[in-house]
């Protein structure tokens, strides 16, 4: 089983190599909170969205959930300025 460790190890390495590629998300879901966190500071720059309906990690057994207000919290706890954005990437600042 792959340990918060090893996620962060990857994601790390990840952006190192794949300098091409622009955002590269700090999930979650299945690592939690803390995790995403610290994910920021590993290179990902993108903390995802807010799941309508989620069945596949759920029916594992995970029970992470966040709304749109924890999600902003979580990131602007992490150092970060929260911003939205669409499916193209295009930011829209948030108060």
């Amino acid at each position: 089983e792959a340990t918060a460790v090893d996620y962060l190890k990857t994601l790390a390495v990840s952006r190192c190599y794949l300098d091409n590629i622009l955002n590269v998300q700090a999930s979650w879901l299945t690592p939690g909170h803390k995790i995403c966190q610290i994910a920021l500071r590993f290179g990902g720059n993108d903390v995802g969205s807010i799941l309508i309906e989620e069945n596949v990690v759920s029916a594992a057994g995970c029970t992470n959930t966040s709304t749109e207000e924890q999600l902003r919290r979580l990131i602007a706890d992490a150092g970060f300025r929260p911003v939205k954005r669409d499916t193209l990437y295009r930011t829209y600042f948030l108060n």
